[in-house]
């Protein structure tokens, strides 16, 4: 099973945050599949079978990006998407009284969500992609191994635990396990 397909049904924010990875990745070998076989799918530990089924995988993915036309930024619909579905789930979780700690970490973290969005990161977008932007810049920054100041690793920290306590509440949510008590 692809990293993908398990972090969709384990985590829904690492797969978001896996997914924009692999977009990027897209774009750094130039949309050439001979390039990411290159360096991403013949070093992969896996059987032939396996190696031309992702390579169908990053095809199909070019191909919807190519479509898309999010090929110099921005995020294929399917990753867009997963942005609408966690935001309706956080707004279902704070105007519910049944998840009093979902909203406390909300709270801790918006004072974070603010200061970003007026440093005009995403103004016009949903405060939970603001969240997976942050997380995803810290990210880079880490691969790029450049530092990172006390104050975001903390902001990041607490960013995070509300993200994970969404991934949470998604996956109880799919399985038909929420009750928002309307």
């Amino acid at each position: 099973m692809y990293i993908s397909q398990q972090l969709k049904k384990q985590n829904i924010a690492e797969y978001l945050l896996y997914m924009w990875q692999i977009e990027d990745i897209i774009r750094a070998n130039g949309f050439d599949m001979q390039r990411i076989h290159e360096s991403i799918i013949d070093p992969y530990p896996i059987s032939d079978e396996q190696k031309k089924e992702l390579a169908q995988w990053y095809e199909n993915l070019i191909g919807m990006m190519h479509d898309e036309n999010v090929m110099e930024k921005g995020h294929l619909q399917i990753n867009k998407n997963i942005i609408v579905w966690l935001t309706d789930l956080h707004l279902q979780l704070l105007h519910s009284p049944k998840f009093p700690y979902y909203a406390a970490a909300y709270y801790k973290a918006l004072p974070f969500i603010v200061e970003l969005r007026a440093k005009g990161a995403g103004k016009d977008v949903p405060e939970i992609e603001t969240c997976f932007d942050a997380l995803y810049g810290v990210l880079m920054l880490k691969l790029q191994k450049k530092e990172i100041s006390e104050d975001t690793q903390k902001a990041i920290k607490i960013i995070g635990d509300l993200l994970a306590i969404l991934s949470d509440y998604y996956i109880k949510d799919k399985r038909g396990e929420l009750d928002f008590g309307d």
